[in-house]
């Protein structure tokens, strides 16, 4: 099968560019949106944003999948694709998502393989959670979408999949917001212990790659999820309303397959499909970035590298800033307005 994005014909849309006009009130924001400063920007944990909930989900054929998402702003405005991680959905995104249609923006958030009603179109094709997948992916939503190119936005598995695209595919990303900074993976790599105190925080990797594993996470997966949220985001205090309402994306079939083979791909325990090898070796060279990148960290994020930045700084060779946001993991869920603003801050560059 042809893997999308490879062989294509950029396309101009008319009304591409009108990403401002109906913008409202503003954020308040801290920083100067042409600002290409690394050092860290400080927002508080709380966000006054009110959660609200998303209009219909919608359902498109892309490459492999057919693939649920949620869109808002005008059609024609500039296209934001905000990128979920993992164990959480699109509504990580539900206040970030006006917030940026209020400002012209179209906005689309799609449920990543695995999630909520996106569905493989074949039974017969690999349940395969590598990460050249999920950028192929949103490369082929982009193009039944007919988006020729926008602004990438994620955390978690949603920032791997931003950076790999701006990576390979820099047109088609105009810029990119990245939690967590550089997170394309190399698998050689990663049999490198690291230090005890960062492999314990990563207890389920392990445990995923174990038969047992499978089983629990078949079994507890809304459990599982909910105790990995409260050790991902110390300080969120998030009700059971709001879990529960991304836990339903968990009921997808191929939910626990999905899950697993990440985790035990990402480790060398899972192979990956041959038609992705030619990205994968891409990938393993680890590419440097050169769209314009606003890099965000959670201060109180177990997973955040020391340095504010540091580690990662030269994976970055175009316009770009670095925050640290004193939050955890999931950081559009817990401050959206601060995410909002270095989408467009990032768009400005």
């Amino acid at each position: 099968m042809k893997i999308p994005g490879l062989a294509h014909s950029r396309r101009h849309f008319l009304g591409a560019a009108v990403a401002a006009a109906a913008a409202t009130a503003p954020f308040g924001m801290v920083g100067s949106a042409q600002s290409t400063s690394e050092e860290p920007v400080a927002h508080p944990a709380a966000d006054p944003v009110p959660r609200t909930s998303f209009g219909p989900v919608k359902q498109i054929n892309a490459g492999d999948l057919n693939m649920g998402y949620v869109e808002a702003g005008p059609v024609r405005g500039q296209p934001v694709i905000l990128l979920h991680g993992w164990p959480y959905d699109i509504h990580s995104y539900v206040a970030v998502a006006p917030l940026l249609a209020a400002k012209g923006y179209r906005v689309v958030v799609p449920y990543l393989r695995g999630h909520g009603t996106t569905r493989f179109l074949s039974g017969k094709t690999p349940r395969n959670a590598q990460q050249s997948a999920f950028a192929v992916d949103i490369i082929a939503l982009m193009d039944a979408l007919r988006i020729d190119r926008a602004i990438l936005a994620g955390y978690d598995w949603g920032s791997r999949t931003g950076d790999i695209i701006a990576a390979l595919w820099p047109e088609r990303c105009k810029a990119l917001i990245s939690v967590t900074g550089y997170l394309i993976a190399n698998v050689e790599a990663n049999k490198m212990p690291s230090p005890p105190k960062s492999e314990w925080a990563w207890w389920y990797q392990y445990y995923f790659s174990t038969e047992r594993g499978v089983l629990g996470l078949e079994e507890y997966r809304h459990d599982l999820a909910k105790l990995v949220w409260r050790f991902n985001s110390p300080t969120w205090n998030f009700s059971d309303a709001t879990f529960d309402r991304t836990a339903a994306a968990f009921r997808n079939p191929d939910y626990v397959s999905i899950v697993i083979d990440n985790y035990r791909w990402r480790l060398g325990l899972a192979k990956g499909e041959r038609r992705y090898d030619a990205l994968e070796r891409r990938l393993a060279a680890a590419p440097a970035i050169g769209v314009s990148t606003i890099a965000i960290d959670g201060s109180h994020d177990p997973f955040t590298p020391p340095g504010n930045g540091s580690a990662y700084r030269k994976k970055f060779t175009g316009k770009y800033a670095h925050r640290t946001l004193a939050v955890g993991h999931n950081v559009p869920q817990e401050a959206p307005r601060a995410f909002a603003e270095a989408v467009v801050d990032v768009d400005g560059f």
